[in-house]
């Protein structure tokens, strides 16, 4: 923020944010556009964004969670402005949601959906204006909604922090990172 220019991040990580469906939603995909739509009540209906003759339900987050932040971000949408159908707070709470509501949307951490899918979870990642909802693509910077977790200092960090922030931005962390369902960055050092 403005007033915490005397703070330096040092990203670990990434955390991809994707629009997640029921299973068995036909939809292809959606652009930024179509979301807002859906989330501004303009469109309410599948078949208004290429999908079936069905109503959608919009799933939302609460205040305070970064998944939301992340997502009325990109698509530059005033909070008080959304319309939604139920309003979620963790993850896993979105996700049972949306495997419980044939016709639902939300959004929540790609890792997160990506292990709940594997598990046998009825949820799909949708791609968002063409690019999969994916950590590979997280990963590589093709997708645009994701948010960097840091490691903050207070000006520069002392010799002993550097290490540990350069430990933490290694190789030999990928496996706990992954574990947490982010998405693993390579340090230049790694590069």
């Amino acid at each position: 923020k403005p007033d915490e220019s005397d703070l330096i991040t040092h990203q670990i990580a990434a955390d991809g944010v994707g629009l997640i469906v029921h299973g068995s939603n036909p939809i292809e995909g959606l652009t930024g556009e179509q979301v807002i739509s859906i989330y501004l009540n303009q469109a309410n209906n599948w078949n208004e964004v290429g999908g079936d003759e069905d109503e959608i339900t919009v799933v939302h987050k609460a205040e305070g969670r970064a998944t939301l932040e992340v997502f009325l971000k990109q698509f530059s949408i005033d909070n008080t402005k959304v319309k939604a159908d139920v309003i979620v707070g963790e993850n896993e709470h979105a996700i049972k949601t949306v495997a419980g509501t044939k016709n639902a949307i939300g959004y929540v951490s790609i890792g997160t959906a990506e292990a709940d899918i594997q598990a046998g979870v009825p949820i799909r990642l949708l791609p968002l204006d063409g690019i999969d909802g994916s950590t590979a693509t997280v990963s590589s910077g093709e997708f645009p909604m994701s948010r960097p977790l840091n490691l903050i200092t207070v000006d520069e960090p002392s010799q002993t922090a550097l290490e540990f922030i350069r430990f933490c931005q290694s190789t030999e962390v990928h496996d706990l990172i992954r574990s947490n369902f982010f998405v693993p960055i390579t340090s230049e050092t790694d590069a």
